[in-house]
């Protein structure tokens, strides 16, 4: 067992993160009797997880009878452009509803039809009403009920404290992490039999993003410097609704759930524009007509889905577009309309977090005007390569599940997706990690120079009279990425950017911060900047290398897809296994669907 200098705990199964994903892997390795501890760098319960407002799809047929697991898999695979893991929008598909029903026996108190059935709500790209929810309040209702969950089995959870590394042991398995404590700043080590990344998500090198503090992409940086693989690195969703005014509010999500619930968008000609926009993919079942389109919500087997339901890339062009053709509103986006076609009663009823956020954020009452949105940068695609079924990396002993994992969503994610995606590869995460951790004889060894290594270098800013303000660069970085590796790409701006990147490792090398250590947000900032910075040039790198425009990637100067990049994946490693190293890209050749799962992707064109 390790000798460790500071503090140092070990358990059979670690996770790294608390929101969705790595909760219900926290509850699948305790139930089957093994030692787990999960360590959030905030706070339990206040995992990014909550913000997804909407709902958790899952083809349960309770408001569509004719829905089912296939159907659900074609839209995956048609709203992630065919890049997706087949396996993992397989299994995602088949093991939704069961997850769903799973939170309703742990006391999750989902809205409910009629007849005392889980109420189920449209979204973009969904062929029938599939997303379970809690008006728009579902993250937190899921993230309520596995919290409790956790808590009931005794499990030890770390709040508060930083990872600033994964380390190996001898044999090169990933065995702990070495961290600090935000409020002291003291050191502590971890050790394990298997460890699981569930850190989210990583908008916060763009400066107008739904993401909280937390999400600096920990997760995806600290898995490839292990030896994991990232795929996908390039499909970065912008969700088409955030609020885009006041400035201090710009990027806040406005749930897609308005959009389910009947909002339109228009112009600043009040024209319902995205009739204009529907690809020829979606063409067959999107309605041609407004009054076609409003079929839907009153009679979801009557008539075709309206195209504000189109899949999010679909949409965030479309809105783009407008704006970019003199058409968008005076603070530089268009108007969401729910309030002139729903009673107010209703949209307080269904959208009660939306109401109240507009009102005291916006000043602007939902029930009578409509809201100013614009396109966000919300939620990655790309992640860590896992084997579907395990959620196993190509790092020995590390396992990976929920945002920070890529395969599952392809290019593009459809809404509601991500809430199941959790609790499926969540469970299959802790599933994996507990085979590897049982298998798994004594205990690991932590390489102590790999934790001497990373001390020192998070400490480093204290010994610098002079240097960098670790804010200015987060600020620069941000307004860099935005410009350079935004919604709309380039090349000659990905080249910008990468070229970009190489002068901001220098600044944060030359990082100084005052203070202690103790509760100090400049540290804490100047710890999360390698992560940042190594995120920055995956996505980068992964767009410059994807040279066709494909769901949540759109180069202004490849703008169609190319059929021969859609047979891969770009594959990144590290060259050195730090935050600076060069990264190697290769092609991963998708995995060859079977027979009978292509046919069901030929079925409702």
């Amino acid at each position: 067992m390790t000798t460790s200098p500071y503090e140092h705990h070990d358990y059979d199964v670690l996770i790294i993160g608390a929101g969705g994903a790595g909760l219900r892997a926290a509850i699948e390795a305790k139930q089957r009797g093994l030692s787990v501890g999960i360590i959030t760098k905030s706070l339990l319960g206040k995992a990014h997880t909550v913000m997804a407002e909407g709902g958790m799809a899952a083809a349960m047929g309770n408001v569509s009878s004719e829905d089912n697991w296939m159907v659900h898999f074609r839209d995956t695979m048609r709203g992630g452009k065919m890049l997706n893991n087949y396996r993992m929008a397989e299994l995602h598909a088949k093991e939704s509803p069961d997850r769903v029903l799973e939170l309703e026996q742990w006391g999750a108190l989902f809205d409910r039809t009629k007849e005392g059935k889980i109420l189920q709500r449209d979204f973009g790209g969904h062929r029938y009403a599939r997303l379970a929810h809690v008006g728009d309040r579902t993250g937190l209702e899921l993230i309520r009920t596995l919290q409790q969950k956790v808590v009931s089995m005794s499990t030890d959870v770390f709040m508060e404290c930083k990872v600033l590394r994964l380390v190996h042991d001898a044999s090169g398995a990933v065995a702990g992490c070495v961290a600090y404590w935000r409020p002291t700043g003291e050191i502590v080590t971890f050790g394990a039999k298997a460890v699981i990344m569930a850190t989210g998500g990583a908008g916060r090198s763009w400066k107008f993003t739904t993401n909280s503090w937390e999400g600096t992409g920990d997760g995806h940086a600290m898995a490839l410097w292990a030896g994991a693989k990232l795929i996908d690195m390039e499909c970065f969703q912008f969700h088409p609704t955030g609020m885009v005014w006041p400035l201090s509010v710009r990027g806040l999500l406005v749930t897609e759930a308005v959009r389910g619930d009947g909002g339109v968008l228009r112009n600043s000609e009040g024209e319902r524009f995205m009739f204009n926009y529907v690809p020829d993919m979606f063409r067959a079942e999107t309605a041609e007509t407004e009054e076609e389109g409003d079929k839907w919500y009153d009679d979801h087997d009557a008539g075709r889905r309206p195209p504000e339901l189109l899949p999010r890339d679909e949409v965030a062009r479309a809105i783009n577009a407008e704006v970019k053709a003199g058409r968008g509103t005076a603070h530089g986006g268009v108007y969401l309309d729910i309030a002139t076609r729903r009673s107010a009663e209703f949209i307080r009823r269904r959208l009660p977090s939306m109401y109240h956020q507009f009102m005291e954020l916006a000043g602007v009452d939902i029930t009578r005007e409509a809201m100013e949105i614009g396109p966000t940068c919300h939620y990655i695609m790309g992640g860590i390569q896992v084997d579907a079924d395990t959620a196993a990396t190509a790092a020995a002993g590390l396992f990976a599940a929920g945002e920070c994992a890529g395969g599952l969503h392809g290019a593009n994610r459809l809404g509601g997706n991500s809430l199941s995606d959790l609790v499926v590869f969540g469970r299959r995460a802790g599933m994996g990690a507990s085979d590897y951790a049982e298998a798994h004889q004594g205990g690991s060894d932590l390489d102590m120079s790999e934790v001497e290594g990373a001390v020192t270098e998070a400490l480093a800013p204290f010994e610098r009279t002079t240097g960098e303000n670790p804010y200015d660069i987060q600020r620069d970085l941000q307004e860099m990425m935005q410009s350079n590796v935004g919604i709309i790409r380039t090349g000659s701006e990905i080249d910008e950017a990468l070229s970009a990147l190489e002068v901001f490792n220098e600044r944060v090398r030359n990082i100084a911060v005052k203070g202690g250590r103790p509760y100090n947000p400049g540290w804490n900032l100047a710890t999360d900047l390698p992560s940042m910075l190594s995120l920055s040039r995956s996505v980068a790198t992964g767009a410059k290398n994807r040279k066709e425009s494909r769901g949540g990637h759109t180069r202004d100067d490849f703008p169609k897809p190319d059929p021969e990049l859609g047979k891969i994946n770009f594959a990144q490693t590290s060259d050195g296994g730090n935050w600076d190293s060069p990264i190697i890209v290769t092609e991963s050749p998708l995995l060859v669907m079977p027979d009978e799962l292509k046919a069901l992707l030929e079925e409702g064109k």
